[in-house]
């Protein structure tokens, strides 16, 4: 399966979702590192128009900032890119273990490395809002809420096709 099909299955099919879950490893690292190195792009261009509106009110920097930027963009996606994945790590790690409890709470028989996979999956739609509201430099607690939210639909959606525990 493509990460198209795969992303597009993700994005309304919670038994899908549920079945992704036996998807091997290099297809999931696959999947999550394409989104990473999207949100790093997003970053890295929000991170180069915040330097150049400040250069215009920092004058005396000017000089000092043309001679190192060489220097300070490929840092810059670096950090960015670590920082993103570390980001999306932990929210995905926290997801699972929300899953994991959803899973208990239904009855139903998951590892951890599977429902962390299907929280991958199941946040998709939310991953996808985040990078709109970035692009658009939206940003608030009730939007950061409404995504969460989303995600714990997905999951919870996509828990009704684990197998049920004896």
């Amino acid at each position: 399966m493509s990460l198209f099909q795969i992303f597009k299955a993700s994005l309304h099919s919670p038994k899908k979702i549920a079945a992704f879950r036996l998807i091997s490893i290099g297809k999931v690292m696959q999947y999550i590192f394409c989104y990473i190195f999207i949100m790093s792009i997003i970053s890295f261009v929000l991170f180069i128009n915040g330097i150049s509106g400040q250069h215009t009110s920092m004058e005396g920097i000017l000089d000092y900032f043309s001679e190192i930027l060489w220097l300070v963009y490929p840092f810059a996606f670096v950090f960015l890119f670590v920082l993103n994945t570390l980001i999306i790590f932990v929210r995905i790690s926290i997801f699972a273990y929300i899953g994991s409890l959803i899973l208990q709470l239904r009855k139903r028989k998951g590892e951890y490395r599977h429902i962390w996979r299907t929280t991958l999956f199941a946040s998709t739609l939310s991953m996808m809002l985040s990078i709109i509201f970035a692009l658009l430099q939206w940003s608030s607690t009730y939007i950061q809420l409404i995504i969460f939210g989303i995600t714990i639909i997905y999951l919870t959606l996509a828990s009704k096709y684990y197998p049920i525990k004896r």
